[in-house]
């Protein structure tokens, strides 16, 4: 059993976890949340109020919180799971830190299938070489703040580990040229309820070939988060990640950056 804080415990995402978290052998025993809301665990609006014994705290809130659990995590030595995107330089460089004294998972994404598609689009990238340019289309709901997603970052950025020159085009509408060979274009939809979709097109003279993944619930990012904690829970000091997850449930060994 993992015994979680989770943050962010009155929102959409936060609701999806308690519900699923006795599923994946996990118990909230405490959430924060800005907004106090009925639940079957307490919640605070501030985490240094949470004095009970946790295994892992896992946020689903705003990259904005890490400003608080940060020192708490290290104060009181427990394990942060990070599922939250936009964070600024600063922020990643704290939560790099924090790592050097308590295990940290970072995670823009926290979809199994998601991060599959990452390790696709990447061997695609490979494989196709320049001959194919490429385009990545995200869609979320009208909530949605940050554009483009974490995850159309990363997918990028997946991308760019083997075509090293490639840059990113957010907006071709201020340039009048051709398109070159070195874009990466960006394209974020926001509208409805859409969960998220990503779809990443390579795009050759005489074929397209698109690699695509939607989310139909929630409960996938949540199902993530949850065995993103139980992973977490055993590790030492380091900065792990989805990619350290798959690897230990192949049977291979997951070691964190140090």
């Amino acid at each position: 059993m993992t015994d979680i804080i989770l943050c962010g415990a009155a929102g959409r995402m936060g609701r999806a976890v308690a519900a699923a978290a006795a599923m994946y052998d996990c118990r909230i025993v405490a959430g924060v949340d800005r907004i106090p809301a009925n639940a079957e665990f307490p919640i605070v609006t501030d985490i240094d109020e949470i004095t009970i014994h946790a295994d892992v705290i896992l946020d689903f809130s705003h990259h904005t919180a890490v400003e608080k659990l940060i020192p708490y995590a290290k104060k009181m030595h427990i394990p942060l799971v990070v599922a939250t995107t936009g964070h600024n330089e600063d922020e990643l460089n704290s939560l790099n830190k924090l790592a050097k004294n308590v295990p940290v998972f970072l995670s823009r994404n926290m979809s199994l299938g998601v991060n599959l598609l990452i390790s696709l689009c990447r061997n695609a990238a490979s494989v196709l070489g320049e001959n194919y340019d490429i385009e990545i289309i995200e869609k979320h709901h009208n909530k949605k703040l940050d554009a483009p997603s974490g995850t159309a970052l990363m997918l990028a950025e997946a991308i760019k580990e083997v075509r090293t020159d490639s840059e990113y085009v957010y907006d071709r509408t201020k340039e009048r040229h051709e398109r070159d060979k070195k874009e990466i274009g960006i394209q974020a939809i926001r509208g409805g309820n859409i969960i998220g979709e990503h779809e990443v097109m390579f795009c050759g003279n005489n074929d397209v070939i698109t690699i695509s993944h939607s989310a139909s619930s929630r409960e996938l990012f949540a199902e993530g988060g949850l065995r993103a904690a139980a992973f977490l829970k055993t590790k030492q000091k380091g900065l792990y990640s989805m990619k350290e997850l798959l690897l230990e449930a192949s049977g291979k060994t997951a070691i964190g950056v140090k």
